[in-house]
């Protein structure tokens, strides 16, 4: 199986929410049939057969009550994700039907259904099945629980602290595959791409619809280099936009033996962008969030600074980690494959720059903001401090420049981790 195939394949069982649920209908008849031809009809003590026209109504009326479940359950999440979307980000809706415990409650009620369809259809006089019949009882009854459980996750999951929490776990484990190792001051972050200044190479142009660049197969792509004695050079970045025929890569030397086809095989794209190898996508829907909450029709500071609660989160674990140029070395230590990554300027200025702009007349946001960039200066290795202390200026420049009253702008510039509220007297800020 080939490195394009196996991560569309890999996306689409994460993503996709429509495929467990029809699994799960197949996977009840399935079931049950194996349990018909293959498991004798136990003859438990006290469970009475005979009222055959009873067990078939009642196996109708949980048929018919799981029915009723499954609409109510994906009308609700519809609705949900809808209004959860309006008020923090559309990119909310992908992750939303991307979650498990959607796909798991969905595919509880779909299995309960089929099984109970499965107990109808093979209970009359000629056959029936204790065990089905029990199964099916068993399946509705559980269903009532987890229907419960899930109105609250779709309910309290759709918050704005939840739906940040969740989008801080996969931008973090994006950051680990993206940067590999941790930041050590002794070494600097070199960018291999100045390794490859002045040699002559060949450009690979992109073969295929336009679209925005959603993964690579760095291994697969490094050991094709190894193979045949090249350096591949990666131009966009993840997350870029790229058209058709446009430049891809360069081929290091220029006559190696190496097509467009074997480097376009392995590149994926997409309509839109996801956090698989695109940590800064992370930041993006944080600070969108961020910067809705702070929209005029919205008017929302407090989930502003709950926004920049897992910002701060997200760029301290970014501060910690090895930011160099990406690139790959085969086993002698040879550079085969170099790919864009943004630095740590790059990363503070996406994090800290709109949510700025937006929210520096928002007493509130202004205190959070300060307060992480000063956490930030002090906790992280003193390398990473220019950028911030660069932020904390500009901080206090937009400060200066929304409020009026001298009042005003002395208590925007007190760092508060609550926005306010918590105390000036805190002494490890």
């Amino acid at each position: 199986m080939s490195w394009h195939l196996r991560y569309r394949l890999w996306e689409f069982l994460r993503s996709s929410f429509w495929f467990y649920p029809s699994f799960a209908i197949l996977l009840a008849w399935f079931f049950g049939k194996l349990i018909l031809w293959y498991v004798p009809d136990p003859d438990w003590p006290r469970y009475d057969l005979s009222d055959i026209d009873g067990l078939r109504a009642l196996m109708g009326l949980f048929s018919s009550s799981m029915l009723t479940f499954i609409v109510y359950a994906v009308s609700a999440l519809l609705l949900a994700v809808q209004l959860a979307s309006g008020q923090t980000t559309p990119r909310l809706i992908r992750l939303t039907f991307g979650r498990w415990q959607m796909k798991f409650a969905t595919s509880a009620f779909v299995f309960a259904f089929g099984i109970t369809l499965v107990a109808l259809a093979n209970t009359n006089d000629e056959s029936r099945h204790a065990l089905i019949i029990v199964l099916a009882v068993a399946g509705n009854v559980a269903s009532i629980p987890i229907f419960f459980w899930f109105v609250q996750e779709v309910g309290l999951g759709l918050r704005p602290i939840a739906v940040l929490q969740h989008i801080f776990s996969e931008a973090k484990d994006a950051m680990d595959s993206v940067y590999v190792g941790a930041f050590d001051p002794t070494r600097p972050e070199a960018n291999e791409v100045d390794e490859l200044a002045g040699r002559e190479s060949r450009v690979v142009h992109r073969v295929g619809l336009s679209g925005t660049f959603l993964a690579f197969g760095s291994r697969d792509l490094a050991a094709l280099a190894t193979k045949t004695g090249c350096i591949i050079e990666l131009i966009p970045q993840v997350g870029d936009f790229v058209s058709s025929d446009d430049a891809l890569a360069r081929i290091y030397p220029p006559d190696a033996a190496i097509d467009e086809a074997a480097i376009n095989a392995l590149v994926v794209f997409g309509p839109e962008r996801t956090m698989r190898q695109d940590p800064m996508f992370g930041f993006r829907i944080m600070v969108d969030i961020a910067s809705r909450a702070l929209s005029p029709a919205v008017n929302d500071p407090t989930t502003a600074v709950v926004a920049i609660d897992q910002i701060h989160r997200l760029l301290r674990y970014a501060g910690n980690k090895a930011l160099g140029g990406g690139h790959v070395r085969d086993l002698a230590g040879n550079l085969r494959l170099v790919f864009p990554t943004p630095d740590w300027a790059d990363i503070v200025a996406l994090a800290v720059t709109e949510v700025r702009q937006y929210g520096a007349s928002s007493t509130q946001v202004a205190r959070r903001l300060r307060a992480m960039l000063e956490h930030l200066v002090d906790r992280l290795p003193q390398q990473r401090a220019a950028a911030l202390e660069r932020e904390l200026e500009l901080l206090a420049r937009s400060v200066e420049h929304c409020f009026a009253e001298a009042e005003d702008r002395r208590r925007a510039n007190i760092a508060d981790f609550q926005g306010l509220g918590g105390s000036s007297l805190r002494t490890d800020l």
